[in-house]
């Protein structure tokens, strides 16, 4: 079995990388070839922690695995991550554990390069205006992988605790990129662009908010009872998913979906537009939607990337197990 620890991720696995692995395995969901099987979250009951597991099998990569972990909010003050996670990948065709492997910071890539594969595919080709909601740890992952798909000249954000938006704006400034704090009227107003990456249980933007032709991309609702934009907002939105079923139970579409403003078969996969099945965005004037959930298939797609490169590059610990 190989271990590759938390502490080489860095040196072995950059944005590139995670996006085309990203990318690919939404294609891959898409054409039926590859499935993530039912998510486990649950609160603990223990450090307000929320935990659980993600996984599922890739018949094209031939990843089978899980990745296990949560979200500790206490851990910014014992000087770690709040977001932990372990991949475990298994041999398909044994069954046998093949690898373990850090899944704090690929956790940060694959979910920075879904929203990135989103902006590509759905944001309108001139987009100038970049709108960030949240400032935490995945904020500045998601800002850097955001200008790599569109030409921005500005940055805007908003942050509920306005002391931490000092991370967005020392990520613009090393993108070489002007940052300014806003409202909330102001950035739905300005932004081409939008991404929401927050823990929020109660939807922060509104859809009276958001200009036409907006793209959104939701990072941050993946569990049951968490909303960053209103119901209505994703109702008038045309909306697009890493997948539809997680979409409508533990994503940003929950509400809407139980409150009967869309139904499921409303909920679009991107892997339909990066396939060239579904047109993606049809006008300039069409605010488009994507909720990314996040699937254990993103997680087992940059594991295994990285298990590959451990291995070239001579740094992967192999262990009898």
């Amino acid at each position: 079995m190989i271990i590759v620890p938390e502490k080489e991720i860095a040196a072995l696995l950059g944005r590139a990388e995670a996006f085309e692995a990203v990318e690919s395995v939404f294609a891959a969901m898409s054409s039926g070839v590859a499935y993530n099987f039912p998510v486990i979250r649950e609160a603990i009951g223990h450090a307000d922690a929320l935990y659980g597991f993600k996984s599922g099998f890739d018949r094209s990569s031939l990843a089978l695995g899980l990745k296990s972990g949560g979200y500790w909010p206490g851990n910014a003050d014992k000087g770690l991550t709040n977001h932990q996670s372990t991949v475990f990948l298994f041999d398909a065709d044994t069954g046998k554990a093949k690898a373990v492997v850090g899944g704090n910071l690929l956790t940060a890539l694959r979910t920075a390069a879904a929203s990135a594969v989103s902006i590509k595919h759905l944001a309108r080709k001139h987009a100038k205006v970049l709108g960030m909601i949240g400032a935490g740890h995945q904020s500045a992952f998601q800002m850097r992988a955001a200008v790599e798909q569109r030409s921005f000249e500005k940055v805007i954000g908003w942050n509920l605790h306005p002391e931490m938006l000092s991370r967005l704006e020392e990520t613009a400034a090393e993108l070489d990129l002007p940052f300014e704090a806003v409202d909330l009227d102001r950035l739905g107003a300005e932004a081409d662009v939008i991404i929401s990456i927050t823990s929020s249980f109660d939807p922060i933007l509104k859809v009276s908010q958001v200009t036409p032709g907006t793209h959104l991309a939701c990072m941050g609702t993946d569990t049951k009872g968490k909303q960053e934009v209103e119901a209505e907002l994703v109702a008038k939105a045309t909306v697009f998913t890493d997948q539809v079923a997680q979409s409508s139970t533990i994503g940003e579409c929950q509400y809407a979906v139980a409150s009967g403003l869309i139904s499921e078969s409303d909920i679009n996969e991107i892997g339909a537009v990066i396939n060239g099945n579904h047109k993606g965005r049809t006008s300039v004037d069409e605010i488009t939607l994507f909720d990314g959930t996040g699937v254990g298939l993103q997680d087992l797609a940059v594991a295994s990337k990285v298990v590959d490169l451990a291995v070239e590059k001579g740094i992967a610990i192999s262990v009898d197990f």
